[in-house]
């Protein structure tokens, strides 16, 4: 997986790096026991993994990530197409668990934000 990431893992990697995400520093494809997980961030003890639709209900996953939460780890699990489409979204929830904030949202079905308003554009026009 290291020298061939999903475009997913591609542009988490480019947002956790270098310690973008305030300043927490994170590792990628790191050996954890019999595992290898995604991205890890040891001094908040967090886990983020992005799967694709293949995980869902995998008993693999399921076994993994309860020896990972022995071990006292906290594991956010993103769909792909979540990373893709809401990379904000996302980063928002990696770092309130980064930061020990519960928001109680579930990684895999975060809301779609807002849309941006429109472009400032023309005149308007005043009603009479």
């Amino acid at each position: 997986m290291r020298t061939n990431p999903t475009e997913a893992e591609r542009a988490l990697w480019q947002a956790l790096r270098s310690k973008r995400l305030s300043g927490s520093k994170w590792k990628r494809q790191q050996p954890l026991g019999n595992y290898i997980v995604d991205f890890v961030c040891f001094d908040a003890r967090l886990i983020v993994e992005a799967d694709g639709s293949q995980h869902i209900g995998s008993a693999y996953d399921s076994e993994r990530d309860a020896w990972l939460k022995a071990n006292d780890f906290q594991v956010l699990r993103f769909y792909n197409n979540d990373v893709l489409a809401n990379i904000e979204s996302v980063l928002t929830s990696i770092l309130n668990a980064v930061n020990g904030s519960d928001t109680g949202i579930e990684p895999a079905s975060l809301p779609t934000p807002l849309p941006s308003p429109p472009p400032q554009g023309g005149r308007e026009q005043k009603a009479v």
